[in-house]
């Protein structure tokens, strides 16, 4: 089973937090196993991995014979005091490495409009590596939230990682703008097409080698991050940021064929929504 957790805190000063997972195996748990800490936090070590539990970069993994898995949150003390003043959400996404009954009928058609951004119009030293940040700070200002590129990547970046993917920091940041989020393992297409449905573009995380995503910005990937705007019958209409300009960000991949640089590989992506409080507010989960 693979275990997603993410918090999502709407407040500027985001806490740091560091997610910590332990998991029942043979009538017994596991020592308490730790994720990357998020932020600016001195936590005691925990081991990366237990009996049947491991944690990597933005997932922990529980294998058989685990059958319970317990979560918990870790805090500095004033970090728990900002929760207390905040609007927060922690989800946690589980897959069990089924593969999902064919949803192929799912044939919506929705366009969002969501303001096109490229990552190669960036700084040179840093534009290869920051899919995940140009692909918030677009859902971001289509959600009336305007940042900048730039701004952005240098708050999800993980010095000690030294990524600018690390997916609970993309959700983080996105709260310190006042959008809340969660990380989601996709079942299939019906998920993905109620978020379009609802106003809420997916931010989608992909694998492909060369000439699998037909037309793609980059012809292969080992890691890329998008942004699905919208479905056209059998064409799944995107913003690539790895697009060479903001111009041909938004294009269009055959559904077959980004289903499995996607949905065939993990089926990871963000979903991000503004809250509300009125009558009419839409549920954020699918």
């Amino acid at each position: 089973m693979r275990l997603v957790p993410t918090l999502s805190v709407l407040a500027e000063a985001s806490p740091a937090f560091r997610f910590e997972v332990s998991a029942r195996a043979a009538g017994g748990w596991t020592p308490w196993v730790g994720a990357a800490t998020v932020g600016d936090a001195g936590f005691a070590p925990l081991p990366a991995a237990a009996g049947a539990l491991a944690a990597e970069i933005d997932e922990l993994v529980a294998a058989p014979p685990a059958d319970a898995v317990r979560l918990r949150l870790r805090l500095p003390v004033a970090g728990a005091a900002a929760l207390a003043r905040a609007p927060w959400l922690v989800a946690l996404s589980a897959w069990d490495g089924a593969p999902e009954a064919s949803d192929a009928a799912t044939n919506p058609r929705v366009r969002l409009a969501v303001p096109p951004r490229s990552q190669m119009e960036e700084d040179p030293a840093i534009r290869m590596r920051i899919c995940s940040p140009t692909s918030v700070a677009m859902v971001l200002e289509h959600h009336g939230r305007r940042v900048a590129t730039a701004a952005l990547a240098a708050e999800v970046f993980h010095a000690g990682l030294d990524r600018y993917g690390v997916w609970p920091a993309a959700i983080r940041a996105a709260g310190r703008h006042g959008v809340a989020g969660y990380v989601l393992r996709f079942p299939g297409w019906a998920a993905a097409a109620w978020c379009l449905a609802q106003g809420l573009p997916v931010i989608a995380s992909v694998r492909y080698a060369a000439g699998e995503l037909c037309g793609a910005a980059l012809a292969e990937t080992s890691g890329h991050l998008l942004v699905l705007t919208g479905v056209d019958g059998e064409r799944v209409l995107v913003n690539d940021p790895a697009a060479p300009s903001a111009a041909s960000v938004a294009r269009s991949y055959a559904r077959a064929e980004l289903g499995r640089a996607w949905l065939a590989r993990g089926g990871v992506g963000y979903v991000l929504f503004r809250p509300t409080t009125s009558p009419s507010a839409r549920s954020p989960r699918p």
